[in-house]
């Protein structure tokens, strides 16, 4: 059996914020954006070459309200692979990402944490080939 992960579901407080930063800031593609209720969205977004998308799902109540920006407790949430570490970092930064580790030189590869425009944690990793 083969199976992959297709998308994840990111709480956000605002379809059109999110979008402008995961689009603009994070330069990820708009794949999806369909109105299906006065209120609700059905909005997908992925880095380039991605078969891993993520779903902007915006919060709709007090208790998913409170989660955006908190998915992960506090963790790193989500990891983000990049084939030139120092050429997302810098344009991130340019762009006023906030990077809470400097950069570092693991096992695994070249790492550093940033946050998205909710707090939440990610990994940007040029992985060792």
């Amino acid at each position: 059996m083969k199976q992959q992960l297709g998308q994840i579901s990111i709480l956000v407080n605002d379809y059109d914020e999110a979008i402008a930063f995961y689009s603009k800031t994070l330069g990820f593609e708009l794949l999806e954006d369909t109105q299906l209720s006065e209120t609700k969205r059905w909005v997908r977004v992925s880095p380039p070459g991605s078969t891993c998308h993520l779903l902007l799902a915006k919060a709709a109540n007090d208790t998913q309200e409170s989660q955006v920006g908190f998915q992960s407790g506090g963790r790193v949430f989500l990891f983000l692979y990049t084939d030139d570490f120092w050429r997302d970092y810098n344009i991130y930064t340019e762009r006023g990402v906030e990077f809470i580790r400097e950069p570092s030189e693991e096992e695994f590869g070249t790492v550093s944490v940033f946050k998205d425009l909710y707090g939440n944690l990610w990994d940007l990793i040029e992985p060792n080939k």
